[in-house]
């Protein structure tokens, strides 16, 4: 593990109480990555800097440094703090309501922060919070047939099942949808062109079931990890 890489563990999961030099702390990872989160909302992730946080803090960059080694490291506090916690499974619910209620959330979470698609890509070490959603995945499907290995990749196909689908929502921007631009655009040329291709104009000639592709999606994920473990859990061949 890097220096990178050790640092983001001490920040996210060792909870230092103050920098490692200098006098009492004035600031506190909270403060900090609140901070940061705010400036992200705001204009991007691309726009947070060490020096942007500072002067939000009314500190200087130098001093923020005693806190945060740099900006990799700023950036996985202000994950861990945006993305919150997990909502508790509901009691009595199966594994399939679980998940369901699992990706709407994290749709919102990714609604609210949409710079959260560009700071959660690529290997990190995730801290508290993140893992907890990882963890309300596995736990879903433990105890139904599957492999660990087929559990964790449950939970990656649902989530860029999610990520996937927000992407198209923020290209959208704050006043679209992730299919209306393109299903309007599609139109105008499908019906000029309707004879070259009269599966598609026959497609989007049929009322309402537009703009659900989050639900379908999800929805046929599902139906395939219950198929499989149908097959894992169902009553063997008889004699």
């Amino acid at each position: 593990m890097d220096q990178a890489a050790n640092d983001t563990v001490r920040l996210l999961w060792e909870h230092p109480a103050r920098p490692t030099r200098g006098p009492k702390p004035a600031l506190s990872l909270e403060r900090i990555a609140a901070a940061g989160v705010e400036v992200a909302d705001a204009e991007g992730l691309g726009a947070v800097s060490m020096q942007k946080v500072a002067g939000l803090l009314d500190f200087t960059k130098m001093s923020l440094y005693r806190y945060v080694p740099g900006k990799a490291e700023l950036v996985a506090l202000m994950v861990e703090s945006a993305v919150g916690e997990p909502a508790p499974a509901t009691e009595g619910t199966d594994w399939r309501e679980q998940l369901t209620a699992w990706a709407f959330q994290l749709t919102a979470s990714f609604t609210r922060h949409p710079w959260l698609l560009d700071a959660t890509l690529g290997p990190r070490v995730p801290g508290p919070r993140e893992l907890a959603w990882l963890e309300r995945v596995v736990a879903a499907l433990d105890g139904h047939g599957l492999s660990g290995a087929e559990r964790m990749d449950a939970a990656v196909l649902i989530a860029g099942h999610v990520r996937s689908i927000a992407q198209q929502a923020r290209a959208a921007g704050p006043d679209g949808s992730p299919e209306a631009g393109f299903l309007a655009a599609l139109g105008t040329v499908v019906h000029r062109n309707a004879d070259r291709y009269p599966a598609v104009a026959a497609a989007l000639a049929e009322p309402g079931g537009h703009d659900r592709a989050l639900d379908f999606g999800l929805a046929r994920i599902l139906d395939g990890l219950g198929a499989l473990i149908d097959r894992r859990t169902g009553p063997g061949p008889t004699a």
